[in-house]
């Protein structure tokens, strides 16, 4: 399975945890990070990202996975690049996630693990 220009992965934009309390999850990391988020929506998800360009987040999954891990893949075109590894038999969720930081799309591998196919909206990759 090649990649083409849509599934391309550009980086890591992002590893996440999800949790259960996300308030008391982003005060913790608050603390350990010795920083403030830079993106947050209290209710479900905070954002830390580094000078490196690399981000570290915390996601409340609305799935009920919680106590777990993730990582983000940057590409050009998660629309796209759904619509090609979908053809490929690749599971994913029905919806592309559009908030204001990014598209992001929610997969899985032929095990199960799950993975983000993620585009910021400010052009940057981490």
């Amino acid at each position: 399975m090649a990649a083409t220009t849509s599934n391309k992965v550009k980086a890591v934009d992002a590893t996440y945890y999800t949790v259960n309390d996300i308030g008391a999850q982003t005060k913790f990391y608050t603390d350990l990070l010795g920083a403030e988020p830079t993106v947050a929506m209290p209710s479900f998800f905070t954002e830390w990202t580094f000078p490196g360009g690399g981000s570290f987040g915390l996601y409340k999954s609305e799935s009920g996975q919680t106590n777990g891990g993730g990582v983000m893949f940057a590409v050009d075109d998660v629309k796209g690049a759904v619509a090609e590894l979908k053809g490929r038999g690749v599971k994913f969720h029905d919806t592309i996630e559009d908030i204001p930081t990014c598209n992001m799309a929610f997969g899985t591998d032929p095990e199960g693990l799950p993975f983000i196919l993620h585009h910021r909206k400010d052009g940057t990759t981490g």
